[in-house]
């Protein structure tokens, strides 16, 4: 049955629109779903731009208001909208009949979003209810789901990161792990800001929401419990004079020291096209503009408790963003993972 589902979709494209389509996440769905064999892009929304155009895989796209997309017409919706604003719009499009992946906070763990029902729909959806879109780890659940909720851009690279240790339980209860991690500027969003402008950024690096403040806290808070972990996370982002990328370094305190510590990553991502073991460190000249986490792992040495230090990259944009969200779109309709996506 599933051979035949992706032989008509092959046939006959399943339609799909983006809301949100003007700021970078919105923007790189755009291309991607352009670019995409099985996909056909028939609606870009933007409220503040509508009727302007953008370019997406070669070709004119012209941005509607949200509420002119034809939602009732279309087979998957990916939500690229603010959060707080986005909950709604997801209801109304699956109440529409559209399977949607929602790349904002609504829905993601640890948000406690209130359920929100489209208008006349009959059904509510709340975070319980919505799978979490952290596709390496949570595949069973995404297949066929209606709603998916799209994993933020750090907690992808530090989740994927930390997975192997959790399953095992073999990281120190009530230990806290420590994370370093700096993006590109897109990762701030589409909106201009003084702060982010290139006479700011440019030639400079500096921490922000420190203090163990940061919206993607409670998201990887509840990630880690839910994967078995006990532990308290202690995260400092940083802004980079990039574009796009994160990287991310980690130091996990564990029970006992490990003589091959890349190996539990390895045996757990050996067959995943989208996570990269590496024995070098990565950087980010080996993940922008692909859907890939890449990462290495070393023990710590001159520490008195057995300590790991993890490092992980991504493309804020695509592993951390629109690439992802169509990875979860291919689980959803049954198509092989890695269609339409670079890696």
């Amino acid at each position: 049955m599933v051979g035949l589902t992706v032989y008509t979709f092959l046939v006959n494209k399943i339609t799909v629109g983006v809301l949100g389509a003007s700021g970078y996440a919105g923007r790189e769905l755009c291309e991607l779903v352009a670019r995409h064999p099985s996909m056909e892009l028939m609606f870009a929304s933007a409220n503040s731009r509508a009727g302007e155009h953008i370019r997406a895989a070669g070709r004119s796209v012209t941005l509607v208001a949200a509420e002119d997309a034809r939602l009732d017409n279309t087979d998957l919706v990916f939500s690229a909208l603010p959060h707080g604003t986005s909950a709604q719009w997801v209801a109304t499009a699956a109440a529409a009949g559209a399977r949607v992946v929602d790349l904002s906070a609504d829905f993601r763990p640890g948000n406690g979003t209130p359920p929100c029902a489209a208008t006349g729909s009959g059904r509510s959806y709340s975070i319980a209810s919505v799978p979490y879109g952290l596709t390496e780890l949570m595949r069973p659940q995404l297949q066929g789901a209606n709603i998916v909720a799209n994993p933020g851009c750090y907690p992808t690279a530090i989740l994927i990161a930390l997975a192997p240790l959790l399953a095992r339980s073999l990281i120190t209860k009530g230990a806290t792990i420590n994370v370093s991690a700096a993006s590109g500027v897109t990762g701030a969003g589409f909106t201009p800001k003084p702060e982010l402008m290139f006479a700011e950024v440019a030639e400079d690096f500096r921490a922000y929401a420190v203090g163990n403040e940061h919206r993607h806290l409670n998201e990887m808070r509840a990630v880690v419990s839910d994967l078995g972990g006990d532990n308290d996370i202690l995260f400092t982002p940083h802004l980079l004079p990039v574009a796009r990328g994160i990287l991310a370094t980690i130091t996990v305190p564990i029970d006992e020291p490990l003589a091959q510590p890349l190996a539990l990553w390895r045996e757990m991502y050996r067959d995943e096209p989208f996570v990269e073991v590496s024995d070098a460190m990565p950087s980010l000249r080996d993940v922008v503009h692909r859907n890939v986490v890449r990462l290495s792992v070393v023990q710590a040495s001159n520490v008195r408790k057995p300590t790991l230090v993890i490092v992980a990259a991504i493309d804020n944009l695509m592993k951390g963003a629109a690439g992802q969200a169509v990875q979860n779109a291919n689980v959803i309709f049954g198509f092989p993972e890695i269609t339409g996506l670079p890696a």
